[in-house]
């Protein structure tokens, strides 16, 4: 078929864009999204899984150093009895809430822009839980009675404390890991099928059995199809909920206490619009190398990566607004303690840690306010760069800071983080990028049958351009099964 070459002009407000270029047909859909799998990938794939292992083992190593040894190698100290672990853990939960929104409250909505994004999405919300449960399971100290924290018979006849915040996360993130991997892998199935027809019919056996194996036996057809749309959408019911309340949950941990700059009700709201700024800005960090890595521009557009950034100055502006908030809470409440302690935050010891926060997060969305920003892969690539950084520092304001200074001065202390804390976190970096990289390898990274179904063949009333009539010849209605 003729190439159809795309001109990034402004968007008609009366015409939407397409959401594939180039006059993409189902079959070309198809084969750019299995080509990862089936063919050769580019070098920089190799390169990034390298040192994404390097980094994984590293993980290993300190995490094995750690039990040996005990949590004194950390730099933790009295009275900051939080540091990296608790920032670490909040940071990495907050990147897993993009996936779930763009999955389950953009679906809910009938956003169609999700249908490029929204499986990698989903798979960067698995990995970032699985590397946040590291740091609170290693910050008990001796976890090989970690048991002792979940409600569970021991000879003891000791339980949890259920009304502590802590046990709350435990309920939360695990329920939340849980709906959002059901989540994840319902919709896979009909694109594991794809991969285990086509792995068939290229005489790959192995390949053939263990997509099969996955794919439950899903063969397209329109009892499977009505299943898969409720299952589907029952998911996307409960998980919209679980993006609201378990970053509240989380934020209980600060909020439920005494602690002046803990101790506020405006931290839920607050950290839900914070984890999903944080989440799409990582977000942008995957998917903009992905799409050119594998060679995938034609089905994550600008226009995508248009919308992702209008969300992150949405959420910055609603963060920026939470950090002003805050301030003028502690000058409107009159006491002296909790003054002091956002004066400190600004303007104490940890000046530098308050205002990289502050230029991350709110000062560098704002370029998006134009749209040839918006639409620059550099420019969103280097931005997203900067609110992950301006995100855990965030975290790492709200904890160090409340904490080193506390009611007592003769307690004070500084907090300083070990060579331990910064190869553990950059460890969990290993894992997150070595699971995402294995998942671009072998899996479907964009959602088959989902961006067909928002296709414009995909209409039964739709009149094809009539040189492409010989292409999409024998392709309609192949939306995501067998093939």
């Amino acid at each position: 078929m003729t190439s159809i070459t795309v001109i990034d002009e402004p968007e008609n407000p009366l015409a939407r864009s397409p959401l594939v270029e180039n006059g993409r047909t189902f079959a070309e859909v198809t084969e750019l999204v299995a080509a990862p799998a089936e063919k050769q990938v580019s070098r920089a794939w190799y390169l990034g899984l390298g040192v994404s292992v390097m980094l994984l083992l590293n993980l290993g190593a300190m995490l094995g150093y750690l039990i040996w040894t005990g949590v004194g190698v950390w730099g933790n100290n009295s009275p900051v009895g939080w540091g990296w672990p608790i920032v670490n853990f909040v940071f990495w939960i907050g990147i897993g809430h993009a996936g779930t929104l763009i999955s389950a409250i953009l679906c809910l909505f009938r956003q169609k822009w999700r249908t490029s994004i929204n499986r990698a999405s989903e798979a960067m919300t698995i990995f970032a839980v699985m590397a946040a449960g590291i740091f609170p399971a290693v910050h008990v100290g001796r976890i090989w009675v970690i048991y002792w924290v979940f409600p569970l018979p021991n000879q003891m006849a000791m339980w949890p404390n259920f009304k502590s915040p802590l046990l709350w996360d435990v309920f939360a993130v695990s329920t939340y890991f849980t709906v959002s991997f059901l989540f994840w892998f319902v919709g896979l199935i009909p694109d594991l099928a794809t991969f285990r027809d086509r792995a068939h019919k290229a005489g790959h056996k192995i390949r053939a059995f263990v997509y099969g194996a996955f794919s439950f036996g899903w063969h397209g057809s329109n009892r499977h199809w009505l299943n898969y749309e409720k299952a589907y959408l029952i998911l996307a019911g409960l998980s919209t909920p679980l993006v609201l309340s378990v970053h509240s949950i989380v934020s209980f941990d600060f909020a439920v206490s005494l602690l002046p700059g803990w101790h506020t009700t405006i931290f839920p709201p607050y950290f839900v619009a914070g984890a999903i700024f944080s989440g799409f800005g990582m977000v942008l960090t995957l998917m903009i190398p992905a799409r050119s890595w594998l060679n995938l521009r034609d089905l994550i557009t600008l226009n995508h990566l248009d919308n992702i950034a209008k969300i992150l100055l949405l959420t910055g502006t609603l963060v920026g607004y939470a950090y002003a908030m805050e301030f003028f809470i502690a000058w409107y409440s009159g006491v002296t303690y909790e003054q002091y302690a956002f004066i400190n935050r600004a303007f104490g010891p940890y000046w530098w840690a308050y205002w990289t926060m502050i230029s991350c997060n709110v000062i560098s969305p704002q370029l998006f306010w134009v749209r040839k920003f918006r639409r620059s892969p550099a420019v969103l690539f280097t931005v997203s760069i900067f609110v992950n950084i301006g995100m855990w520092f965030e975290r790492f304001v709200i904890t160090v800071t409340s904490l080193h200074r506390d009611f007592l001065p003769s307690s004070w202390a500084y907090f300083t983080p070990t060579i331990v804390d910064a190869l553990t976190y950059l460890g969990s970096f290993g894992l997150f990028f070595t699971m995402f990289l294995l998942f671009c390898r072998f899996l479907p990274v964009i959602a088959i049958s989902e961006v067909k179904g928002v296709m414009p063949e995909a209409n039964p009333h739709h009149h094809p351009h009539p040189h492409a009539d010989h292409a999409l010849e024998g392709n309609r209605g192949d939306r995501g099964g067998a093939h």
